[in-house]
């Protein structure tokens, strides 16, 4: 099924719908950090030398701001964009030490995607933040930050600011069960959460989530609280996954294993979390862990078939199975018309920690917790084999950019015999 044309919000809400929202918030970041400059991280001098000892990268990200096209080049709500890489680096600096606080204007819960918004979508841009080096520095980064929201000086973002706060008037609107929904102490401090990722990571509540038929191993559940996207079928080993449409090209996305022939022609469901969400995974079947590892990959790589996408590779989900960081859980399903499956969740620009909670051997429930997303969620696949005859259920909607979410631990497809 083809993905929407249109996209009037920004995907799972990571980035604000609004775009003078996004840029107030920039304008106000470049105002902080030329006020108060702070001494550059470690692992932000290291990005910085790596940019500059690297004569590629030093044309690329010279270039990526110089491409920028020229509407954008303008702030709309007063004050500059992000002018070459050295700023942006400093502004990326103050963010280490920054949790994203929320707002109901917009929630900026890509901080750094925002700094390299446009950057980008630009042809230097594409080709930079492809460069395996490069990446591999960027994880170095994003786990310094990483490290802050797991520290207890991020918690300050959940207090009861009635604007900013995760607990404040605001929030409380769009979260208005949370208390009856997720596992807190709504007397304590900070409802008990101890950090940012704490409250992030957040479990439901028993019974909040109950699973579909768990006693019917021909009924398959969503493994993410997560909004449809695409279902393939006839999957190609290899296929030109940047073009328009972004087809599935299975033995980049499951980085050659092995086991990549047995789902040739196979079929692919993909669905996208959101930020207000709950971001841990949970078995689709019942059945054995055969194999789980993480592929390391990109974070802020994203089509250039797509068009400029000013809301960062929301609109290139099908291309960054192929190539961002992502984890592969095969499961032997006990179910013999199922068999072995694969569940991959995929990491999206900061949302790139795929922490997996299961090991080889294990086996697990319907339902299960598997693994999680630190700092919120992104996308993910569920992956069949050919001979896997499915009727999924996409509670009443259309997969696509525009869809909502479908709760976890629901039918999202039945075996058929």
């Amino acid at each position: 099924m083809e993905q929407q044309k249109e996209t009037p919000y920004r995907v799972g809400e990571w980035l604000p719908s609004d775009r003078l929202v996004l840029e107030n918030w920039l304008k106000d970041l470049i105002v902080e950090v030329e006020n108060t400059p702070k001494p550059m991280h470690p692992v932000i001098l290291e990005l910085k030398d790596l940019i500059e000892s690297d004569p590629k990268l030093f044309m690329l990200f010279t270039l990526m701001f110089q491409q920028v096209p020229e509407k954008y080049k303008h702030n709309p709500a007063g004050g500059p964009q992000v002018r070459n890489y050295l700023q942006a680096l400093q502004l990326i600096n103050t963010v280490l030490t920054k949790a994203p606080e929320f707002n109901l204007s917009g929630l900026v819960g890509f901080p750094i995607n925002a700094i390299f918004d446009y950057a980008m979508g630009t042809h230097a841009g594409f080709a930079a933040f492809l460069d395996a080096g490069l990446n591999k520095q960027l994880k170095k980064v994003l786990n310094a930050w990483g490290t802050f929201l797991k520290s207890a000086d991020s918690v300050y973002v959940l207090n009861k600011n009635p604007r900013s706060g995760w607990f404040g008037e605001d929030a409380r609107k769009q979260m208005p069960h949370f208390d009856e929904e997720f596992q807190c102490d709504p007397l304590a401090p900070y409802h008990g959460f101890v950090s940012w990722d704490d409250f992030f990571t957040r479990k439901f509540r028993e019974g909040v989530r109950p699973v579909a038929s768990p006693d019917d191993d021909a009924i398959i559940v969503n493994a993410c609280e997560s909004a449809p996207y695409r279902m393939s079928v006839n999957v190609h080993h290899k296929d030109t996954f940047w073009i328009k449409g972004q087809p599935y090209s299975l033995g980049h996305m499951l980085n050659h294993d092995s086991w990549t022939p047995i789902f040739e022609g196979g079929t692919i469901y993909q669905a996208f979390l959101s930020a207000l969400s709950y971001h841990r995974w949970h078995s689709p079947v019942s059945g054995t862990i055969k194999k789980a590892y993480v592929i390391d990959g990109t974070y802020y790589s994203e089509t250039p078939a797509e068009g400029y996408d000013p809301s960062g590779p929301n609109k290139s989900q099908g291309f960054i199975t192929e190539v961002a960081t992502r984890a592969l859980i095969f499961i032997e399903a006990d179910n013999p018309n199922i068999g072995l499956m694969c569940f991959m969740p995929v990491g999206m620009a900061e949302v790139s920690t795929c922490d997996i909670t299961v090991y080889e051997g294990q086996h697990v429930k319907k339902g299960q917790e598997i693994g999680m997303f630190h700092f919120g969620g992104s996308t993910h696949c569920l992956i069949f084999q050919p001979k896997v005859k499915l009727d999924f259920d996409f509670h009443g909607q259309t997969p696509g950019l525009n869809s909502s979410n479908i709760p976890i631990n629901s039918r999202i497809a039945t075996v058929l015999k």
